[in-house]
Formats: C-alpha cells, sequence, structure tokens
C-alpha cells in the first residue's frame, strides 16, 4: 500500500510535464505564426508604420513651429514621439481581436480547437504572438527616435521597448476580451473605430493633459491608452535631463509613481485576459 501511495504522485509528476510541453509547443506555434505572417506581409507592416510617420513629421513638423518648446519642456517632435510609438502598437494589437473573430467565421478556430492542449493556451498563444508583433513594430519606429532629438542611449531604447511590451500586452488583452464577446467583424471593427481615435486623443498623445478640460481629465485617468503614453513619455525624462514629463496622468494633482502605473497597465493586461480565457473556455 505504500508503495503504490508513493507511486501514484510520482506518476502524476511524470503526466505534468508532457502535458506542459504541449502547452507549451501550442505557444510557440502560435507565436511562430504570428512571426511568420509578419514577415510575409510587408507591404502591411509598411502601411502600418506610416501613419504614425506621417504623424510624426508632417503633423508635428507644422506644430513645432506654433507651439513652444517651453509650454511643454522640450520639441514638440520630441513630445509627439511616444504617442506615435503607442499608435504604433495599438493597430497589430487591434488586428489579433479581429483575427479571432474572422478565424472563427472561417472554421480554422474550430480546427485548432482539436489540438490536445486547452482552450486557454490558445488564447494565451494569440495575446503572445500580438504583444510580440506589436512590440516588433515598434521597434521599427524606435528606430526613428534619433530624428526627433533623442540620443540613440541603449538603456533609453530598453526602457521604450519595455514600455511598448507591457502596452502591447494590455491592448491586446484588451482586444481579446472584446473579441470573445463579439461574434461580427463588422461589429468590431466599428466599436473600435468610435473607441480608439478618441481614446487615443484623451490620452496626451498630441496634447498635454492639463490643458484639456476637466471632464477629458477625468476620463484619461481610466483611460489604459494614457497610462502607455505616460510610462513611455517619463522613462524619457529619465535618460535624457533636459526632456521634462509634463503634461501626464495626475491623481489629486501629483503623478502617480512609475512602478506604480506599469503596474497597473500589467493588472489591467492581466484582468483581461484572464475574463477573456474564463470566457473562451466556455463551449460555443
Amino acid at each position: 500500500m505504500t508503495a503504490l501511495t508513493l507511486q501514484a504522485p510520482q506518476a502524476t509528476e511524470r503526466g505534468r510535464a508532457p502535458r506542459l510541453r504541449h502547452e507549451l509547443r501550442a505557444i510557440h506555434a502560435l507565436v511562430h505564426r504570428d512571426l511568420l505572417r509578419l514577415a510575409c506581409q510587408r507591404s502591411h507592416t509598411a502601411l502600418v508604420l506610416l501613419q504614425p510617420v506621417v504623424y510624426l513629421f508632417a503633423l508635428g513638423g507644422g506644430l513645432a513651429t506654433l507651439i513652444p518648446a517651453a509650454s511643454l519642456g522640450t520639441g514638440y517632435q520630441t513630445y509627439l514621439f511616444p504617442g506615435m510609438l503607442m499608435m504604433t502598437v495599438q493597430t497589430p494589437a487591434i488586428m489579433v481581436g479581429i483575427r479571432l473573430i474572422t478565424d472563427r467565421q472561417s472554421g480554422y478556430l474550430r480546427e485548432l480547437l482539436m489540438a490536445p492542449v486547452s482552450r486557454s493556451t490558445l488564447l494565451l498563444g494569440s495575446c503572445a504572438g500580438g504583444t510580440l508583433v506589436a512590440a516588433v513594430q515598434g521597434a521599427v519606429l524606435l528606430s526613428l527616435a534619433g530624428t526627433v532629438g533623442l540620443p540613440y542611449d541603449p538603456v533609453l531604447l530598453l526602457l521604450l521597448l519595455g514600455g511598448m511590451l507591457l502596452a502591447s500586452f494590455t491592448l491586446t488583452s484588451m482586444t481579446l476580451a472584446l473579441s470573445v464577446t463579439l461574434r461580427s467583424p463588422e461589429l468590431f471593427h466599428t466599436l473600435l473605430s468610435l473607441l480608439m481615435m478618441p481614446l487615443l486623443f484623451l490620452s496626451g498623445a498630441f496634447f498635454p493633459l492639463e490643458s484639456m478640460p476637466g471632464w477629458a481629465r477625468g476620463l484619461a485617468t481610466v483611460n489604459p491608452l494614457a497610462y502607455g503614453v505616460d510610462l513611455l513619455r517619463r522613462c524619457i525624462a529619465l535618460r535624457v535631463p533636459d526632456q521634462a514629463a509634463v503634461g501626464g496622468i495626475e491623481w489629486a494633482g501629483r503623478q502617480p509613481p512609475l512602478l506604480l502605473e506599469a503596474g497597473l497597465l500589467l493588472a489591467v493586461g492581466g484582468l483581461a485576459l484572464l475574463w477573456a480565457a474564463r470566457r473562451f473556455s466556455r463551449p460555443e
């Protein structure tokens, strides 16, 4: 009896290891699929990057002559740069949700669910792939940092890349939470087109939040994009002494700690992903 009792936990542990390998291989396969799609769709990637580049140099260059640097603590193009990084990672995050809905309609998702892995693992793989693709595209735009007056400081670039990864994870998780609820890609497109641009304008990406009306500043305190933009802007201020992080998120007239902002973004993304996984695990 004792020998059988000892062998049972050992057999359970041996059974868990292959299952964990299956789950990890499934995540790796989904991430690899997204990276292959990124490598093959170069024209699509170029078009995704075109919009923030046009905003950065056309809008930023034009308004730079009208908005004094003293009011922002830096030149307007430098001020605009974190917002354009956020815009760059926003589009790939949205595409993850669209792909989940179209995969459901085409029947591909049904075939994917036949794999001997949990549904939550498949959703986690989609989130990881979307997060990585968004960060890669953001890193391409990050190469233009020198054109807006930022130094190519390795620590600064790593901080900005980490901030983009965190923002990408949060946006991708929230998009997945929405896509597991909606079944129509048209409704998904319409809803996001109504939400994403106002959220971007209310994030402090284009203008300091302190110059906006009180109701807009109130909405910014519950806007995940505002925390992402503020996080990136404050990372720049950490490494570039003459750059001031002005007009960001404020609680009762004071800026929250940088790590707290990062923790809130991570918590929002984690909760959104958990909710999406719970909803996605329900049999259809």
